[in-house]
């Protein structure tokens, strides 16, 4: 029976800790994605939702397929895929937020799901896969790339255009623009500017993408911005270590985000190409340091390999993208001194910044796209087939002993 997930769970939940490192063997009972890319993960209850750019998905033992159009639900326990929960979402999903009630918010680059006009986001019955019709955000003009949720608020990064420009905190049950939050990201780095990843802690949202500024303030693609009001303010937080160039392809260069269970620091990680600075780094900043030139506690790097997503659980930050070292700082497309061998997927310690031995390896592809932290163990999406030397196709877990 699908789990029913109460309002007041939503707003009591916190990032997930872990009491220490997962085990570096998969489950054997998630199901397969057989085609494209995850780009989401959530659980709501005891359902795990995945969302990317696919149209077959596969049971554990490859005997049963199924026809998922970019979405997809499965149980957590048993890896069962949900038959019932078969939505025809007309895009690529890029982001996942569990709601109330049995529901998931989807954001993504769509523009229906089914019959039903839904335009980047839409919150779906986890029984039927059917819009709620309640929920009507009115969002328009770009994709929604990033979701995150506290309480009675839905905050949204992408790159549309309404009900505000790439970022915007709507009520959670009809989707309405919340008038207190008006934050602006401005002067991009491209023509269009883009929220890539955000994260909540208690009184603080995290924000990075490929702005320049929050409300006129020099934030170079990095922010943190004051929610425990219901006015919203950008924090007296800026760090200046991405206002550095990359490659040339790379105009703006930071990728994933996650804040630590207690919301007292958080991780970034970056694509860039193989030179100095941020370029292709993690990177951890204290959430509540005050002050116009903030430094990271510390730096990892890969040595010119792009990392996209991370995971911060107390234990360990794990990091994937498509690298092949950590601890790589004098690396340039090669192994400096001191680099250790983490094919795809790595993990650091929160506190020294240095790779833990944990390895369970990936095939590498373009790289990991999504983690979830769940207290059962740690959940991984991608484009590939192989996850800890084993057949799992874009999709995995791996357990807490």
């Amino acid at each position: 029976m699908l789990a029913r997930v109460a309002l007041a769970a939503i707003i009591a939940a916190a990032p997930t800790a872990h009491s220490g490192v997962v085990s570096a063997d998969p489950v054997d009972s998630t199901p397969h994605v057989l085609d494209g890319i995850v780009h989401s993960i959530t659980v709501v209850g005891g359902t795990v939702v995945v969302g990317g750019s696919f149209s077959e998905v596969a049971d554990a033992s490859r005997t049963v397929r199924y026809a998922r159009d970019n979405l997809f639900a499965y149980d957590l326990r048993t890896g069962r895929v949900l038959t019932d929960f078969s939505p025809d979402v007309g895009g690529t999903v890029h982001s996942l937020a569990p709601g109330p009630d049995g529901t998931v918010y989807v954001g993504g680059d769509f523009s229906v799901v089914g019959a039903t006009p839904a335009r980047a986001l839409a919150r779906l019955d986890l029984a039927t896969g059917r819009p709620v019709k309640s929920f009507r955000p009115r969002v328009s003009g770009g994709a929604v790339t990033t979701l995150a949720l506290r309480g009675s608020h839905l905050y949204a990064g992408g790159d549309f255009t309404r009900p505000r420009a790439a970022l915007a905190r709507l009520d959670a049950a009809t989707g309405a623009v919340d008038a207190d939050f008006g934050v602006v990201p401005g002067e991009p780095l491209t023509r269009k500017v883009r929220v890539h990843a955000l994260a909540l802690t208690k009184d603080r949202l995290v924000v990075d993408g490929n702005f320049t500024t929050l409300d006129g303030h020099s934030r170079p693609q990095l922010g943190v911005v004051d929610v425990s009001r219901p006015v919203a303010r950008v924090a007296p937080w800026r760090t200046g270590v991405y206002a550095g160039t990359c490659m040339e392809a790379f105009p703006w260069y930071v990728r994933g985000l996650d804040v630590s269970p207690d919301g007292r620091y958080f991780v970034v990680v970056t694509t860039g190409g193989p030179r100095r600075g941020m370029c292709d780094t993690a990177a951890r900043f204290e959430t509540y340091a005050s002050g116009k030139d903030l430094e990271p506690t510390w730096t990892n790097s890969t040595g010119g390999d792009s990392l996209y997503s991370v995971s911060v659980t107390g234990a360990a930050v794990y990091v994937g993208g498509h690298q092949r070292w950590l601890n790589n700082p004098q690396g340039r497309d090669s192994a400096g001194p001191g680099a250790v061998p983490r094919e795809g997927i790595g993990a650091i310690h929160p506190r020294t910044g240095k790779a833990l031995s944990w390895n369970p390896g990936r095939e590498r592809g373009i790289g990991v796209k999504a983690f979830y932290a769940h207290p059962t163990g740690l959940l991984v999406g991608s484009d590939t087939t192989r996850l800890g030397g084993e057949y799992h196709a874009r999709i995995g877990m791996f357990p807490l002993p």
